[in-house]
């Protein structure tokens, strides 16, 4: 029987965040009590993990895995989670074939989940295109297989390894970008069956939750190449802001975007319910009050003015766009309407009108 790994600050930690994360994910009341308590039974006779006794027959999460140590921690600590909550528990292996050896390493993250107990364990190879970028390229074959995946086998979630030290890399992108609260709420706690437990864990506490639980995490090298602007980002532009302006930098940044989030989050509801009072649907698209828009803060006026382009002609404006239509509220002279992708938004009787246009109108 494998001996089990000491309960250290580190992995204490790392397992509430997930029990936090899959507590609404846990069977009815009854059924969750039952298979908890059967698991605990198990746990205490000396079963493993990996034995029938101490598994569960309740709905499923996958973890992502890539063998590193963000991911390796939280595998490990949804291996230990899950049964308890009444779930089944499993993992997806990306192999991006961007590295030499990258089906060994695969194979090896493979049989790691596996030891921890985790079932079905799937590798999926992927083809990365390269359009729009290598990070991006990349992410975009991950999430489409990890989608693939858990749509087959029906998981209800997909956990995440991302960590508060992501979470800081991220906002700091979004500053350099200029790209507004969108880029610096950073990354979600929860986006439809993705879930990040670990937004709040230092990239340190799962590295010593890895030696802590016997686990040996692969570092992968493209995590070190400062060609990639979020390795630089790491290497270099964190360590001198920690350097220069003191320790906790990075939480003072996770914070931020929790702050950002809530707010973001309050005004895109309200803009949804003025939107429902306010927009008046026609034959030919969409139109809001002049007026209303007028005597509106300028945040509410360009998130109503984003959200009816988004929702009726399914176009995502830019802020530079958004201001052009705002300014046929805010500084309105007898212009023409503005022609944006797929959309015609013109001022008449004292209301903006959105309608649908041809391409070839061309865009102002």
């Amino acid at each position: 029987m494998p001996s089990r790994p000491r309960l250290t600050p580190p992995v204490a930690d790392i397992r509430r965040a997930v029990r936090e994360a899959l507590a609404d994910l846990a069977l009815h009341e009854n059924e969750g009590d039952s298979s908890r308590r059967a698991a605990v039974r198990a746990q205490r006779a000396g079963a493993s993990p990996e034995s029938p006794s101490f598994s569960s027959s309740g709905p499923l999460v996958l973890v992502a895995l890539s063998g590193g140590p963000d991911s390796l921690a939280l595998a490990a600590a949804v291996a230990f989670e899950a049964p308890r909550a009444g779930l089944r528990a499993g993992a997806v292996i990306v192999d991006h074939g961007l590295q030499d050896a990258s089906a060994e390493t695969a194979e090896r993250a493979a049989g790691q989940a596996r030891g921890l107990g985790l079932d079905p364990v799937r590798i999926v190879k992927v083809e990365v295109s390269g359009e729009g970028g290598p990070e991006a390229s990349a992410r975009a074959a991950r999430y489409g297989a990890l989608d693939a995946v858990a749509g087959e086998l029906g998981a209800v979630a997909v956990l995440l390894g991302h960590t508060l030290d992501d979470q800081a890399e991220t906002v700091l992108l979004g500053l350099a970008r200029g790209s507004g609260a969108a880029s610096l709420q950073g990354m979600a706690p929860q986006t439809g069956r993705y879930r990040r437990p670990l937004l709040g864990i230092r990239r340190s506490m799962t590295v010593q939750a890895c030696a802590d639980a016997g686990l040996e995490p692969w570092l992968d090298p493209h995590n070190a190449d400062p060609a990639y602007t979020r390795v630089r980002v790491r290497r270099n532009v964190l360590p001198v802001l920690e350097a220069e302006l003191g320790p906790g930098v990075a939480d003072a940044l996770a914070r931020t975007a929790e702050q950002l989030r809530e707010d973001t989050e309050a005004l895109d509801t309200f803009a949804e319910e003025v939107a429902e009072d306010l927009a008046e649907h026609a034959e030919a698209g969409v139109s809001l009050p002049v007026a209303a828009l007028a005597n509106n803060p300028a945040a509410l006026r360009q998130r109503l003015i984003r959200l009816v382009v988004q929702s009726e002609f399914g176009v995502a404006l830019s802020r530079t766009q958004t201001l052009e239509v705002a300014r046929l509220v805010t500084d309105w002279h007898g212009q023409a309407g503005v022609d944006l992708p797929g959309v015609r938004v013109v001022r008449r009787e004292g209301r903006l009108e959105f309608s649908a246009r041809e391409e070839s109108h061309g865009v102002r």
